[in-house]
């Protein structure tokens, strides 16, 4: 089980692709991973979206994807990727 306390950030991307690939490339080595998702339109941008919808805004990089490993398996998954 990874918690906040035995994890550690293997990376940060905006790709929805680049997230499935290196999620395949864990998975297929038995290495154990979570995945947290941030964005759409927190805060401020909010109450503007009322309003405009998400007209201008790039949808292929509204979130922002955060892939975290054990620390133990730290090493071995960012050789994998």
């Amino acid at each position: 089980m990874i918690t906040i306390f035995n994890r550690r950030e293997l990376m940060i991307t905006r790709s929805m692709e680049e997230q499935a690939q290196v999620r395949n490339k864990l998975n297929e080595a038995g290495i154990d991973y979570t995945v947290k998702v941030n964005g759409g339109h927190p805060g401020a941008t909010a109450s503007r979206r009322a309003y405009t919808g998400s007209f201008g805004e790039r949808q292929d990089v509204m979130y922002e994807y955060r892939i975290f490993v054990k620390k133990v398996d730290y090493e071995q998954a960012r050789h994998l990727i």
